[in-house]
């Protein structure tokens, strides 16, 4: 794709855009200031909703955000009315200070739940943030930072688009995420920013397409967060309008998706205590969503995961998990790979089994699998239907991580 062109700078890249983050402790408070952005976005599909996400439902409804706060170290989740009316405070303080309406000002919250808000350090820290304000990398760098819980380094990304006319937009975003993250918005948050005019309509459209593709197909341990959401955020600054006759440019559509994938990837080699990074390519499914079922169960199986941390090339705990998965699949004509960035080999190749003890492929199977990214490849030979899904292993380290999460 010759046409997106990654650059670096995260959200530095993007024209009338300011950023900030800060931290005290195991709380940090991002801001991005996009002064009358069209705005859309997607939110966890979990029926315990924390409030934050009720709060942002709302904002973005009517399509204008202007600013966006982040906190972390605190999910605000399952606090009652509390949770509301601190979200309340701390929109009023950034609207106050930044001079936004708050009826244009989004919220969003990381971090352990069931616990009040601890407005003292977090106004504070958002005072600190909002002093920050800037649109250097290093801004940005400090924005993907402050809303870092678990994580282990921050996720940014940033591209260059040349449209089907010629001309050239720009779309940037941080996330954060690497546990409790599982398929239907993959706790994770993220934030994008484009300097196209587009509609709010069409960046709803748009953004669900790019999440189906990257956070949706991401699993860390199978857990579904209570607090998920992206939201996405079109300044205008460009001049340059991506819809026509209302249809989103094809080459606008695939950089936003570029952008979502590569930060769902980042989020998944980030697992909490991640030793290697697992992509599972489903082809020859009879459709869409089949090949999306087998992709999504190879990733989350909590035996394959295993297996992959301990370097056994158990394929039989693959073709389990496309098994249960939901999909159609015909194990007689079934082909299921694996590779790493040196080599790949068929364990079972259209039904039949090559990976027996002794053979050079389980040889070159267990080789490939003690490397840091192994890629499953399976292809069904029932239709047109691909999908990829990309996750980690499980290690030890993830259990103490979360066995330790709260004390």
């Amino acid at each position: 794709m010759n046409y997106i062109r990654d650059i670096d700078g995260g959200f530095s890249v993007i024209e009338n855009l300011q950023v900030s983050g800060a931290r005290e402790g195991k709380y940090g408070v991002s801001v991005i200031l996009a002064p009358n952005s069209t705005a859309s976005g997607v939110f966890t599909s979990n029926k315990v909703v924390a409030a934050p996400v009720t709060y942002t439902k709302n904002v973005v409804k009517k399509g204008i955000v202007s600013a966006i706060v982040v906190n972390s170290g605190n999910a605000n989740c399952f606090t009652g009315q509390k949770g509301i009316e601190d979200c309340e405070e701390l929109v009023n303080l950034i609207s106050r200070d930044l001079n936004v309406p708050a009826g244009e000002i989004a919220i969003c919250s990381t971090g352990v739940i069931g616990r009040e808000m601890p407005m003292d350090i977090i106004s504070k820290v958002a005072y600190e943030s909002i002093s920050k304000l800037g649109s250097e990398p290093e801004n940005s760098l400090a924005a993907a930072k402050a809303i870092m819980t678990t994580d282990t380094f921050p996720k940014e990304e940033a591209c260059e688009v040349t449209l089907t006319t010629g001309e050239i937009v720009k779309i940037a975003g941080i996330t954060k995420g690497s546990g409790m993250i599982a398929p239907n918005m993959a706790t994770m948050l993220s934030f994008i920013v484009s300097d196209a005019i587009i509609s709010q309509k069409a960046i709803k459209k748009a953004l669900r397409i790019a999440a189906e593709k990257s956070f949706n197909m991401i699993v860390v341990d199978g857990d579904q967060s209570t607090n998920d959401t992206c939201l996405m955020l079109a300044n205008g600054a460009s001049g340059v309008n991506v819809e026509k006759d209302g249809e989103i440019d094809p080459n606008f559509q695939e950089g936003l998706n570029h952008v979502c994938i590569n930060l769902a990837k980042k989020m998944a080699r980030d697992g909490e205590g991640a030793s290697k990074f697992i992509e599972a390519n489903v082809k020859g499914a009879e459709s869409f969503e089949d090949a999306k079922l087998a992709a999504k169960a190879i990733v989350t199986s909590p035996l394959f995961k295993s297996a992959v941390f301990g370097g056994d090339p158990n394929w039989g705990r693959i073709v389990s998990a496309i098994g249960y998965s939901g999909c159609e699949l015909n194990p007689d004509i079934v082909t299921i790979a694996i590779a790493d960035d040196e080599d790949d080999v068929d364990l079972v190749r259209e039904g039949k089994i090559l990976a027996f003890e002794d053979t050079p492929y389980l040889e070159r199977a267990e080789k490939i699998m003690q490397s840091k990214n192994i890629v499953v490849n399976i292809n069904m030979f029932l239709g047109d239907g691909e999908a990829t899904a990309w996750g980690c292993d499980l290690t030890y380290d993830y259990v103490k991580i979360n066995a330790e999460y709260t004390t």
